[in-house]
């Protein structure tokens, strides 16, 4: 691959969430802001929302990563589930050995007596729920039920849903408006825009390891950010195709032209078609001489 090539030592943008390659945006941060204020005030259902490719499961793993130590995680990664498998798993996360034959009300039991248990160790439960616009409607109000037990001052199962804008939608549904009513803090992640893109690109290619001269401008950040409107996800995708293609002529710097043909390589990114009116500063700039008639213009917006 390129790692030589641009002197790094691991690839800086696969699609894997990595928390060591995290970049402080701003929505993150204030994501993770709001996650740790609203455990701290020992409230039920906290909510983080955001669209495909935005960090949610990258914030998600760098809050369990960094929970006090007074806290007993739960993690559902997969929550496609019936109420009986939620409840099994929630179960085994929080370490209750229940078996097979267990029926419903002994099962929510249980799980109660080991909530009770964590709390009289002045201890905290917490679960978390990747993905949670997957919950099926059945299984949302099973974990209702489930955090219905409490003291005189805090729930003693509180439950943090990472979903999609979906999940926002399911909540809106008539049967669950007992559970939407019980979600205290919720947050809305936002896209990147240029100026977050070039510093989230620069920083992680740094920590991969990149020492020399930089890689992407910010004419190549202006593409990315029109061809992805700042997903980060798409971001990344973006750019190990851009270096990949670079690597191959044998250059250490992306161009916008490597971009360009990312973009065409890349079913979900596509520029619009003022794209090119955008790039002409960086061109003229590169003393390219820009001509272009009133009829082309029209052509190129598809007015003609």
């Amino acid at each position: 691959m390129y790692l030589y090539h641009f002197g790094i030592r691991e690839l800086p943008f696969t699609l894997t969430p990595h928390t060591s390659f995290f970049y402080g945006l701003p929505s993150h941060i204030e994501a993770s802001e709001v996650l740790l204020t609203a455990l701290k005030s020992g409230e039920g259902f906290i909510k983080v929302t955001g669209e495909v490719g935005t960090g949610k499961t990258l914030i998600c793993r760098k809050f369990l990563n960094e929970l006090p130590a007074h806290f007993q995680s739960a993690y559902i990664p997969n929550p496609l589930l019936s109420p009986d498998e939620l409840r099994r798993a929630v179960a085994s996360e929080l370490g209750v050995d229940i078996g097979q034959t267990c029926d419903q009300q002994r099962f929510t039991q249980c799980i109660q007596e080991r909530l009770i248990d964590i709390n009289a160790q002045h201890r905290s439960a917490v679960l978390v729920i990747d993905e949670a616009q997957a919950l099926p409607v059945e299984s949302i109000e099973a974990l209702r039920l489930m955090t219905n037990l409490e003291t005189e001052s805090r729930k003693l199962l509180q439950v943090v849903l990472f979903g999609q804008p979906e999940l926002n939608q399911k909540l809106s549904m008539p049967e669950l408006r007992q559970l939407k009513q019980r979600i205290t803090f919720s947050y809305s992640l936002s896209h990147m825009d240029t100026d977050q893109i070039y510093h989230y690109v620069k920083h992680r290619l740094v920590v991969a390891g990149h020492t020399g001269e930089e890689v992407f401008d910010l004419a190549c950040c202006r593409l990315m950010f029109m061809a992805t409107k700042g997903t980060p996800r798409l971001v990344n995708v973006l750019c190990h195709k851009a270096m990949m293609l670079a690597y191959g002529e044998g250059k250490y710097n992306v161009d916008v032209s490597h971009i360009k043909l990312a973009i065409a390589d890349t079913e979900a990114t596509t520029l619009p078609w003022y794209a090119s009116f955008a790039l002409w500063p960086s061109l003229v700039a590169a003393g390219v001489v820009v001509s272009v008639t009133l009829a082309s213009v029209l052509e190129f917006g598809g007015m003609a």
